[in-house]
């Protein structure tokens, strides 16, 4: 680790990574592949769901990845320079606050569910598996990606104190848990409407 003094720790790595979440890799993808902007179509969410309904599967894999990417770098780096609990989270919020509400674009981001999985794989790859598993049997079974996101995602806490074992986390993953829920109430009402789009849909 290099140190640093903690002062400048609680400040510099939360903006970075503030910094490095407001990167919208869906908007970024779609312009250098010059498709439609994904906030005009389908839920009007930059994520790879609605890119995977502009009918490019590689733009949707890349979008993935990158939001995948910005969350696991941003704990990896932080990792670089401290280990204290207190940090990390205030790093897991910050990276995927700035997907939310990117300075960028602004202040008008996606949902988060893959960098906040980014940012839990950096933290602990188990947790992420179980995150993902969570996500392929839902998603597999029902075939709505925003369903099998909230369950994943209300079960996070869960998976969070089971590997953790930190109330640090525990509190950070609520916190998480219930910005995502948040974010995702216009998926909710569809899904009680029966309106919400399933996977493979345009």
């Amino acid at each position: 680790m290099w140190p640093m003094p903690t002062s400048l720790l609680n400040i510099l790595l939360p903006l970075g990574a503030y910094l490095a979440g407001s990167v919208s890799f869906a908007i970024v993808v779609a312009r250098v592949a010059k498709l439609q902007d994904p906030r005009q179509i389908g839920s009007g969410n930059p994520g790879a769901t609605n890119m995977l309904r502009l009918g490019s599967r590689w733009a949707a894999l890349f979008t993935l990845l990158g939001d995948l990417l910005k969350g696991t770098l941003a704990v990896m780096i932080t990792g670089l320079f401290t280990q204290d609990p207190k940090i990390l989270a205030a790093v897991v919020l910050a990276v995927f606050l700035g997907h939310l509400y990117p300075i960028y674009f602004g202040f008008k981001g996606g949902k988060g569910v893959a960098t906040a999985l980014g940012a839990y794989l950096a933290l602990s790859p188990w947790l992420a598996l179980a995150m993902v598993l969570t996500w392929l049997v839902v998603a597999g079974v029902l075939r709505y990606s925003s369903l099998a996101a909230l369950i994943a995602t209300a079960l996070s806490p869960l998976y969070i104190w089971w590997l953790l074992k930190d109330p640090v986390y525990l509190v950070m993953g609520l916190v998480l848990a219930l910005i995502l829920f948040w974010r995702h109430r216009t998926n909710i009402h569809n899904l009680l409407q029966g309106t919400e789009t399933r996977i493979g849909a345009r």
